[in-house]
């Protein structure tokens, strides 16, 4: 793109201003560290320039918006044409507290839903099983039935709101769950839109919220997968997530590597089961996590989209334009906020958005300001979601295509992330692939030598985090916290109690022995999910079942 006599004078005035202006300016103002790095502690030069860009193909590397490779974007006219969607993850409590939720975000103008779920629930167990003792609704709403879900989406109209669930292990149930409900509101399976997060993979590198070996979880994904494809067209049944690998403490150029990578494992997975790689691939999605480093961040997402449409033209063949977009959610990072002067957490989440925006993502949560104390109050998302409105209609932002696109900086960061996402690729492939690394705790080791990496550099005060080792403050805390209904927990475990008493018993015991005897051999499961789902068979009967079959995960020690 750039002519090699111009690169040559570029070339001799750099060295020209090294040695002249800028070491006057050095000289009278040095600056103010010897080295700037990255979030991810990538190295940071001074200035950059057309000759760290010199091999860029325009048509070949950037392209326009709406065409391959993608790298500007997937759309067109991207948030000319539409917004991306304010989808607030919420969830805490009983389905009543967390409907009551949804119901107001709605109200405020948020544009999807976001469904957290609670920590027994996210592991297959009832709200009143022992296992579940003690963390009944703090980190997401509990759903142990069918009956659950039916509160949890009381009044909302399921055939025009877009849902998202962030449910992994028993992602099939749950999903079942939301399918059934709107079957009871008269909304037909290929009307409904949304996604289920359902990446097991993840789990097993980064969040640990797995139940069954990777084996027959990896089975239960493609069974969604294949389900979806025939039945709910307009639904995403995977979201393949990095944004949990990032919270674990890796870089950026790992959490694109990984992420990427098990994207093409489910890949694999799906098209040994039987399916068209240009049937399934449309309705795959990613998501990924806006962490503190703004161009680090926008590079970020730029390189994904360039390497997934490439790997998904050239290496699995797909045909079809669509299978080779990359669309993304954005989430901004939980692990950046401050328990310390937690107001301060809405310019770095404004800040994380922005870089979210400006890189192109389809949907964006932004984080409330009081997640490292306790779950968001009505006051602190609002705040989250205003946060959202005014990059949308008053920043400008949304004004033009990827305005940092041609950016020496950004585009060179682009480059040198791609690079190291191949270079981990290759790796992963000597080690025998995703399942292998992962029973050889390559991906823990990388992201566990990366966050303590980051970590030391904290205590190092080689990074400064503004009211944590830098800036600090004793005031008080004043903002107010999110209190549960103290009666919660009782009202869920009476309506389990009932829900057990009045439902045909003998009706959930034959689904649960038709679910057995999927699961023992071959048959996609969903019919059969949906099928103990419907007769009121709670989440932890149903994960039990398959529990016999499967077994359960036990994580290797490695030395």
């Amino acid at each position: 793109m750039y002519d090699r006599k111009k690169l040559s004078e570029i070339e001799k005035a750099l060295e020209q201003w090294e040695e002249t202006t800028l070491q006057q300016t050095l000289a009278k103002f040095p600056e103010r560290r010897q080295e700037f790095i990255t979030t991810s502690s990538e190295p940071i030069r001074r200035l950059y320039t057309p000759l760290d860009v010199a091999d860029m193909d325009y048509l070949r590397d950037l392209g326009n918006p709406g065409e391959y490779p993608y790298t500007r974007g997937v759309h067109a006219t991207m948030h000319r044409g539409r917004l991306w969607t304010m989808r607030m993850f919420a969830g805490f409590g009983t389905a009543e507290e967390t409907n009551q939720r949804f119901k107001y975000l709605l109200e405020q103008g948020q544009t999807g839903l976001s469904i957290a779920f609670d920590l027994p629930t996210l592991m297959g167990y009832d709200t009143d099983t022992p296992e579940a003792r003690g963390e009944f609704g703090k980190c997401g709403v509990a759903v142990s039935s069918l009956k659950d879900m039916e509160i949890l989406l009381e009044g909302i109209p399921l055939d025009k709101v877009s849902t998202s669930m962030t449910i992994n292990s028993p992602a099939a149930v749950i999903w079942a769950m939301y399918i059934a409900v709107a079957e009871k509101q008269g909304v037909r399976p290929e009307q409904l839109r949304g996604t289920i997060q359902n990446d097991i993979l993840k789990e097993y590198i980064a969040q640990k919220e797995y139940i069954f070996p990777p084996e027959p979880s990896m089975r239960l994904v493609t069974d969604t997968i294949e389900y979806g494809t025939h039945h709910l067209p307009q639904w995403n049944t995977i979201s393949i997530s990095g944004y949990h690998i990032r919270e674990a403490g890796s870089t950026a150029a790992q959490e694109l590597a990984f992420t990427l990578a098990d994207g093409m494992e489910y890949v694999r997975w799906a098209i040994a089961r039987g399916l068209d790689v240009d049937d399934f691939a449309p309705r795959l999605s990613h998501f990924f996590n806006a962490h503190n480093d703004f161009f680090e961040e926008i590079a970020k997402y730029r390189a994904a989209r360039r390497i997934w449409g490439r790997e998904m033209r050239e290496t699995f063949g797909a045909k079809n334009p669509r299978s080779w977009l990359m669309r993304f959610h954005t989430q901004t990072a939980g692990v950046s906020l401050t328990a310390q002067q937690p107001e301060i957490n809405i310019v770095r989440v404004a800040i994380q958005a922005l870089a979210a925006v400006l890189g192109g993502t389809q949907s964006l949560h932004t984080d409330s300001m009081d997640e490292a104390l306790a779950l968001p109050s009505e006051h602190a998302v609002t705040i989250a979601l205003r946060t959202q409105q005014i990059l949308a209609e008053e920043s400008g932002v949304a004004n033009t295509i990827d305005p940092l696109g041609g950016s020496f900086f950004v585009e060179a960061q682009t480059n040198r992330i791609e690079k190291q996402a191949y270079d981990y690729f290759r790796r992963i492939e000597e080690l025998g692939g995703v399942l292998p690394a992962i029973e050889k705790g390559f991906f823990q080791s990388e992201i566990a030598d990366a966050a303590y990496r980051y970590q030391r550099e904290i205590d190092e005060k080689v990074r400064a985090i503004v009211s944590v080792n830098a800036y600090q403050d004793d005031t008080p805390l004043t903002i107010p916290l999110q209190e549960m209904d103290p009666n919660g927990y009782n009202r869920q475990v009476s309506r389990l109690k009932k829900l057990r008493q009045e439902r045909d018993q003998g009706r959930v015991g034959q689904a649960l022995d038709r679910l057995r005897i999927a699961c023992q051999g071959t048959e996609n499961t969903m019919p059969y999910i949906l099928e103990a789902v419907r007769a009121y068979a709670t989440l932890g009967e149903i994960i039990g079942v398959m529990k016999d079959v499967f077994g359960m995960y036990r994580e290797p020690t490695w030395v």
